[in-house]
């Protein structure tokens, strides 16, 4: 069944240029699609087209009947009193609608029970436990705690929220209104690890149709079945995930480059064939006709395009040799506020040439660690020391420059105190381009203050290069073209980074900040995530493992044996009441319930256990 039909879809705006033209595709129920293209190539406007925010030009778009389409950019404008909470609440506005229903027909059949309100009563209330009436609050409680909404944010204003959080609470009202269609544009951009690992997780197991927009490698690999790339306005189909996108797309390049050079060797070879026989042919009308002839075919012959590639960069860093046996060290760092304490007593020494990935969850401290290698921020207390000669250099997350009226050759010039020409050579190889290098610095992009800044930075000689987020607002091609110019970057590199592809590459050592912990594994990316998966399910091997019982005395008397395991028994369901409880009391707390749910997993498998030892006595009496 389809879900999605596009046929010769046309779009334009005010500068006449079709942005789509003739783009053509179906998707299929439960299919998960990754939709690729340059910035500027029409994915976010077809994703405005399927939603009903924008009206095609020429075409047709066809979403089957029933089918319901939710789109993350689409923030709908609540009143200025709903909190979070209540925009999540909203997702659920059938479920509350039939729960007000269903207390009033109880009303009126306790006062005047009548066949008709009973019948209304039993099917009403057999939809509501078909659409989870009586576990929205769980639900919502999960979805909010695995996108890391947390309780003080569901307490806010939802006006009050940043661009960011919105978009992450957008999201969940989404996933809680069990939508058919998800269309998901840049769905990683404002989560962490952890958070964008449980969306996977969630898109793995949805039944609907997925269409993704992401400039996250390691997110599409894993979500995505099939890709649509965009390009000149038209679709290209590549039946697999964006690795596998990467290789076809390469092979397609290639076959098509050598069917083009065999093109024009062939048209050459028949160039230069009707050429001699038309010189021979003066005064031999058959020559000519032969001539001639070439000349039709070569005219008719079916030609192929000469593909084009996309242009690397060719710029690296430069270096500054280093010589010695500590790049920092630090000795009992540690740094709260207010209250909290990010991070403590943290003893460490980075050694030459170490690649280093910081990792954590959203608000650890990671941000605040690299200022205080920076000196940006003075630590509570603790100390650290650059190795002798270190020159460091600093990509922060956020960019700024000193004067953002400048235009971005001025600034350049300004910044490296060179010439014109040799400020437009260095722009144009870190694609400043034409007029792009008369905008102000107020005019870029996040992306583009980050490439102008390392414009600058590869300029100078560094040993010590520290990155905050250096992909965040970088599309797949800035991403791949950055990856390449740290490719021969062979000094030493701290970087802070949610983009699992790029430490997968990079990382030869991890810090992990959880919880105010800091942990040091000296390893990549993979080898890390393998280390944390078995540390995992020992621990879960641990909890479940039931308590080693000695040899089995015979009772004496099989009743009295009976009777004290089902007090036994009674305790242990009476505990598992009170646990539900608990958790009910502490739903909007993630790591509270996953707390719970491990002593509650335990508790039933010694249930299992008791029941099992009943029934063998009770066979035994009978």
């Amino acid at each position: 069944m389809i879900d999605i039909s596009v046929k010769n879809l046309v779009k334009a705006f005010e500068n006449g240029k079709n942005i789509l033209d003739g783009l053509s595709f179906d998707v299929h129920a439960g299919e998960r699609i990754g939709i690729l293209g340059k910035n500027g190539a029409g994915k976010t406007t077809l994703f405005r087209l399927l939603a009903g925010e924008y009206t095609e030009d020429q075409g047709n778009i066809f979403i089957a009947a029933g089918k319901r389409i939710g789109l993350i950019s689409q923030i709908p404008v609540y009143p200025k009193h709903f909190t979070t909470e209540d925009v999540l609440k909203a997702a659920h506005r059938r479920q509350y609608a039939m729960s007000r229903r269903l207390a009033e027909l109880a009303e009126k059949m306790a006062a005047e029970p009548s066949p008709e309100i009973m019948r209304e009563y039993d099917r009403l209330i057999a939809e509501f436990e078909g659409l989870g009436g009586y576990n929205i609050d769980v639900e919502r409680n999960r979805v909010a705690n695995g996108l890391d909404i947390p309780s003080e944010m569901r307490s806010q204003p939802f006006n009050s929220l940043s661009g960011g959080e919105k978009t992450r609470v957008n999201l969940a009202r989404l996933i809680l209104e069990d939508t058919d269609i998800l269309l998901l544009d840049e769905p990683t951009n404002h989560l962490d690890m952890r958070a964008t690992e449980w969306l996977e997780e969630y898109l793995l197991k949805f039944k609907g149709t997925v269409l993704a927009i992401s400039h996250d490698r390691y997110f599409l690999d894993r979500i995505v079945q099939r890709c649509i790339e965009i390009a000149d306005g038209k679709a290209e189909f590549y039946s697999g995930n964006y690795s596998f996108y990467v290789v076809e797309k390469q092979r397609r390049y290639e076959e098509q480059l050598k069917q083009y050079e065999k093109e024009q060797k062939e048209i050459r070879r028949l160039d230069e064939a009707a050429r001699r026989l038309y010189q021979w042919g003066i005064g031999n009308e058959a020559l000519m006709k032969k001539s001639m002839a070439i000349r039709t075919r070569m005219e008719r012959m079916q030609k192929t395009e000469r593909p084009t590639a996309e242009k690397k960069l060719r710029v690296k860093f430069s270096q500054r040799e280093f010589y010695g046996d500590e790049v920092l060290v630090m000795e009992g760092i540690s740094k709260s506020f207010v209250d909290r304490a990010l991070f403590s007593d943290v003893s460490l020494i980075i050694s030459p040439g170490e690649r280093i990935a910081l990792i954590g969850d959203n608000g650890t401290g990671k941000s605040t660690l690299i200022r205080i290698i920076m000196g940006e921020e003075e630590p509570d207390s603790g100390w650290l020391r650059l190795g002798p000669a270190i020159k460091k250099a600093y990509l922060p997350q956020v960019v700024r420059f000193e004067n953002p009226h400048r235009t971005v050759l001025d600034t350049l010039i300004y910044e490296e105190n060179c010439s014109h020409q040799s400020a437009r050579n260095r722009l144009g190889a870190f694609k400043f381009s034409g007029e792009d290098v008369f905008k102000p610095i107020s005019a870029l992009s996040g992306g583009e203050l980050s490439r102008l800044r390392l414009c600058i930075l590869m300029r100078e000689e560094i040993n010590f290069l520290i990155l905050d987020e250096p992909t965040n607002h970088l599309d797949l091609a800035s991403r791949e073209w950055i990856e390449e110019a740290l490719y021969d970057y062979s000094e030493t590199l701290l970087f802070v980074s949610h983009d699992r592809y790029f430490i997968d590459r990079f990382a030869t050592r991890i810090w992990e900040l959880s919880d105010g912990k800091f942990s040091d594994f000296q390893g990549g990316f993979t080898e890390y995530r393998q280390f944390k998966e078995r540390q995992a399910a020992i621990q879960q091997t641990v909890k479940a493992e039931p308590k080693k019982k000695g040899p089995r005395k015979k009772p004496q008397n099989l009743e009295k044996q009976m009777a004290k395991l089902e007090r036994e028994i009674e305790r242990l369901e009476a505990e598992i009441v009170q646990l539900d409880e608990i958790a009910q009391e502490h739903a909007s707390d993630y790591q509270r319930l996953l707390e719970i749910g491990d002593r509650r997993a335990i508790i039933e498998a010694e249930l299992d256990e008791l029941y099992m030892q009943w029934d063998q006595l009770s066979d035994s009496v009978t």
